[in-house]
């Protein structure tokens, strides 16, 4: 009955599909091939064993080995531009009480994940490390830290991750009090504020047209407003454009507005002194749609500015006209008022943070090296111990151990007589730059025969000095 009934909902599809948009959290097609899967798995092949459904959730991937080398070199870059300034790193929870994530996130809080009752703990999975952390703060009374945590968040989302070549990021930047300060001078309602600024905050995703459609339309906002929120939202610039709306006969009668002026105008400032001002750019446009925002706000935006930068890809089939967009990958602001949500005396911590998006800076890191002839290595061993002649597994396993002990990166293969050809080749493959081979004769010697994977020159090191040999051969190279 239930496969019946489950039949009869596949054909009612086939003839009455439903339509599904690219930003619905879920979809009636994608929902019931799932139940169908799901049955199928439950009912079992034809010699009634129960077969699992071999794949990933929805939204989710595994890594294969050199997948995880590019996402592991990725976290070290950024990872040592934490600590170049300074930043100490710690670790929260994977989910949290319900409650502590509860609106924080504004129109996104319907994408958290809520656990089951837990003994009578309401939990959901952290949506991002931001509100983690200023409960982190208020629980452990800490007003000065430079942090960096990098961990899995988890969203209700439909992802869909776009593929291209970009080369270039660029900042946008905005203040949140410059756009309630341009929402009330246009005529918006104080009750509209944030839902309107999601709504803005689309508009890297939809044409000035479908924003404002939403606004209208959806929103209730009157079409006069929509139009003056157009001429504002449209202005870029850098300092000349903070003074020249400071001049604005409406922006100028917000006091919140000219209060976020002044401070793009500090900021660019400084912006001249780290001389990175060619990079950022005031974008009125810029909403970012969550409410824990509290004035300056920013996006570093990949572009395809510098395609010509690698024309190596062109060889490979790449089209450098193509135009696509990636979007965000990296974002955050300044977020005063968090802390002080769950401080019990309401005490406020002045916060500033960036999030970046791992996952689209990986995609992108990928696809070059996927377009680049150039090997990615998946281990970092230095040196392969390997035998000439049989019967030597007991001497390979002691030098390797101590090769471990003295601090080199070691392997040996895992065969009792291995051919010495085989160990070789598997050098070669793995991108492993020395061999240490092994013979009766070396023993005798008491020496290790030190091949150089590349030039395949070999020479004889006494056993005593191998650690310090291999030592500077990797090190130079």
């Amino acid at each position: 009955c239930v496969g019946l009934a489950a039949l009869i909902d596949l054909v009612h599809l086939m003839f009455y599909p439903p339509r599904c948009d690219d930003d619905d959290a879920s979809c009636p097609i994608d929902e019931e091939v799932a139940k169908l899967l799901e049955l199928k798995a439950r009912l079992g092949g034809d010699d009634g064993k129960h077969q699992f459904v071999l794949k990933t959730a929805k939204g989710t991937r595994d890594y294969n080995p050199k997948q995880m080398a590019i996402r592991e070199k990725v976290f070290n870059t950024i990872i040592s531009c934490f600590k170049r300034h300074g930043a100490e790193t710690i670790d929260t929870p994977v989910f949290e009480l319900k409650e502590t994530l509860t609106g924080k996130y504004g129109e996104d809080s319907k994408l958290i994940y809520d656990l089951k009752d837990q003994g009578g703990e309401l939990l959901s999975l952290r949506y991002d490390l931001t509100v983690p952390f200023a409960r982190y703060l208020a629980m452990n009374k800490i007003t000065n830290i430079k942090r960096y945590h990098i961990a899995k968040v988890y969203r209700r989302d439909n992802p869909a991750m776009t593929r291209g070549r970009y080369r270039e990021f660029y900042q946008c930047v905005n203040d949140r009090r410059i756009l309630d300060g341009m929402f009330a001078v246009c005529g918006v309602p104080d009750d509209k504020f944030r839902t309107i600024c999601s709504t803005v905050d689309k508009l890297d995703k939809m044409p000035w047209e479908d924003v404002k459609k939403e606004m209208v339309n959806e929103k209730g906002l009157s079409e006069e407003a929509a139009d003056q929120i157009g001429e504002y939202v449209s202005m870029q610039g850098g300092m000349d454009l903070a003074e020249r709306l400071l001049q604005d006969h409406k922006m100028s009668q917000s006091k919140q507005a000219c209060a976020g002026l002044s401070d793009i105008k500090l900021l660019f400032s400084f912006l001249q002194l780290f001389q990175v001002t060619d990079k950022v750019v005031f974008d009125l446009s810029l909403a970012r749609g969550l409410d824990y925002y509290t004035g300056i706000i920013y996006e570093a935006v990949l572009t395809q500015a510098g395609v010509a930068a690698v024309s190596n890809e062109a060889q490979n089939g790449a089209n450098a006209e193509e135009s696509v967009s990636v979007g965000s990958v990296a974002g955050g602001g300044r977020y005063d008022g968090l802390v002080g949500m769950f401080d019990p005396k309401g005490r406020k911590v002045p916060c500033v943070g960036v999030s970046i998006g791992i996952e689209r800076i990986f995609s992108i890191m990928e696809q070059k090296a996927e377009a680049s002839a150039e090997k990615v290595r998946t281990t970092e061993v230095q040196v392969m111990v390997a035998s000439a002649q049989k019967n030597l597994l007991e001497e390979r396993l002691r030098l390797v151990t101590e090769l471990w002990n003295a601090g080199i990166k070691a392997e040996v293969m895992y065969k009792k007589n291995p051919k010495l050809l085989s160990q070789l080749q598997h050098c070669e493959e793995s991108g492993i730059p020395l061999v240490a081979i092994l013979g009766e004769q070396e023993l005798k010697d008491g020496v290790v025969k030190l091949r150089v994977v590349a030039t395949r020159e070999e020479i004889d090191i006494a056993r005593t000095d191998l650690t310090s040999e291999i030592r500077r051969r990797t090190s130079e190279a």
